[in-house]
């Protein structure tokens, strides 16, 4: 079966391959800015770009789990890499924006923060994944404990849906794609309440 050929692959293939492939599109895309590629405005055709991969990326991070309850496909192991790599695209994106466009006018940046609805949905969804960065270790899980750890790690939720928020508030002629991102995190946090929903049920038809 494609699900057992599927969790085979994935107990095999190490993590780090994850780390490297993560690394090439903004080099590649840096490459694209030097050769003066990306058009009339290269720094914000890089921070869209950028934007896009670490909003895909969060997406990617939430399928792990549905993927894992509703198809039994194991893919747990390399969430830990989706994450980092999210974030330190999210962290890219932001530099993008205050050094390259914003040209380090820290009163300015912080005036679009709090006047900016997409800018602050941006700095939620940063500020979210710090702590998930920097807990994404075992020392973390072992000093957190088990539930505490995953307690935290529900952050990620909301730093999905700020970066989907972001996205959708940031575009001015309401193009389709932010609200298929925007609709695609709101379907997998859903998914994830079917089997709460399911036990509930059952322990209210049993009592």
């Amino acid at each position: 079966m494609l699900r057992d050929w599927i969790n085979g692959a994935a107990k095999r293939l190490p993590e780090w391959p994850l780390y490297i492939a993560g690394a090439l599109p903004p080099l590649w895309l840096l490459a694209l800015g030097i050769a003066d590629s990306l058009g009339a405005d290269p720094v914000k055709a890089m921070e869209r770009q950028i934007g896009i991969w670490a909003l895909q990326l969060l997406i990617a991070g939430l399928c792990v789990t549905p993927l894992r309850r509703f198809a039994g496909i194991n893919l747990l192991k390399f969430r830990r890499a989706i994450g980092l790599v999210a974030f330190t695209y999210v962290v890219l994106h932001f530099l993008i924006w205050l050094v390259l466009d914003m040209g380090l006018l820290w009163g300015q940046a912080i005036a679009d923060i709090y006047k900016r609805p997409y800018v602050t949905m941006g700095m939620v969804a940063l500020v979210a994944m710090v702590p998930l960065a920097v807990t994404s270790n075992r020392w973390s899980i072992r000093k957190l404990g088990a539930a505490g750890w995953q307690r935290l790690h529900r952050l990620t939720y909301l730093a999905a849906l700020a970066g989907g928020l972001h996205y959708v508030w940031l575009v001015k002629a309401w193009p389709l794609e932010p609200f298929l991102y925007l609709g695609a995190i709101l379907g997998l946090l859903v998914l994830r309440l079917v089997p709460k929903t399911r036990r509930r049920a059952a322990e209210s038809a049993t009592a």
